[in-house]
């Protein structure tokens, strides 16, 4: 595929609003991309997406479509409402984020998220207000003056509250937006997928779109028991004290949940580096992914964890088509490699 393909292709994935939980629109998506490409994609009892043209496959290759959100948890008695994360976000990086609210009646709703008494000429101290659950709310754009008027729009506890992505794709190849964590991965998977089309009932690899990684569970079930190799592409991490760039891929040694199967790592390195392929190693200090899910459940597989570099992860994140690029090159490299074993 063409940059311009992958960036159109991710762009219309951050579009369609996929909180844990609440992902069916987008694994729809998938599946109906995959379907045109005439492969035969099949969902989980979860409703992961599976893909898979090989009766045995000997590796999965997984990334995870949904993303942070909220929902609602209380009608005040203004009319805003108080929500509850899904998944873990700084509440100071989406203050101020517009949002929709799914109502119970499936009629959405649009809406700010705000600290409480927002207003500087009237708080002095707004800036100096921690920014909680408690002290955070959501003003809809309806006119609403207590909860009763609230509840006639049908909204409700437990309605799914969705960010706005804000995608934004540069002329410098960056490409800006919220939930790069793991939609740029789901790209980067639907890319190879798409890329070898007929040849993959060849080729003993299954890929993998879990729906709850954000929330410790997206791999839990679902994989091929046939399998013995993971590779998770998940996000790299870009910030202090670690290696990771926008325009690399990075191959994690060991995140949070401990190391990765070192022998797996290693033929990555080595294929990365034979295939002249801008990578780096690095540590994840604060980080799981769908690999440890895997490994938690049970299934004796080695795991990888790959990404390209995402620059404020879990905030107004960033990468660079250089790195969905390197990802995108260092996956196919190691099925080739696969491939070639196994004849």
């Amino acid at each position: 595929m063409k940059n311009s393909e992958t960036v159109e292709l991710l762009r219309k994935l951050e579009a369609i609003n996929s909180p844990s939980g609440y992902t069916k629109e987008a694994i729809a998506f998938l599946a109906g991309l995959f379907r045109a490409a005439g492969l035969n994609p099949t969902l989980t009892n979860k409703g992961a997406l599976l893909v898979c043209e090989h009766p045995e496959p000997v590796t999965v290759c997984a990334a995870h479509v949904d993303t942070l959100g909220a929902m609602v948890t209380q009608l005040q008695g203004d009319g805003t409402l108080r929500v509850t994360q899904v998944g873990g976000w700084p509440w100071n990086s989406f203050e101020g984020e517009y949002v929709t609210v799914l109502g119970s009646a499936g009629k959405k709703w649009r809406g700010t998220l705000l600290c409480d008494n927002p207003a500087a000429h009237v708080n002095r101290n707004i800036g100096k207000a921690e920014r909680s659950a408690e002290n955070m709310h959501i003003r809809l754009d309806v006119e609403v003056k207590t909860a009763a008027d609230t509840k006639k729009l049908g909204v409700c506890a437990g309605d799914y509250v969705f960010f706005d992505p804000r995608f934004e794709a540069t002329d410098t190849g960056f490409i800006r937006s919220r939930f790069l964590d793991d939609k740029a991965g789901c790209a980067v998977l639907a890319e190879v997928i798409l890329n070898a089309g007929a040849r993959l009932k060849k080729m003993p690899v299954a890929f993998f779109f879990s729906n709850y990684e954000e929330v410790g569970h997206g791999a839990s079930a679902g994989i091929p028991r046939c399998v013995r190799e993971m590779i998770a592409v998940d996000m790299g991490v870009v910030g202090h004290n670690v290696y990771g760039h926008e325009t690399l891929v990075s191959i994690c040694a060991k995140d949070s949940t401990g190391p990765h199967d070192y022998e797996l790592r290693q033929r990555l390195v080595n294929l990365a580096r034979k295939k002249r392929i801008p990578h780096v190693v690095d540590i994840f200090p604060f980080y799981g992914s769908d690999a440890h899910a895997t490994m938690g459940a049970g299934y004796d597989v080695r795991v990888a964890v790959i990404g390209p570099g995402v620059s404020a992860s879990h905030g107004v994140e960033r990468t660079h088509i250089k790195g969905i690029r390197a990802t995108v090159q260092l996956v196919e490299a190691y099925l080739a490699d696969i491939c070639a074993a196994e004849k």
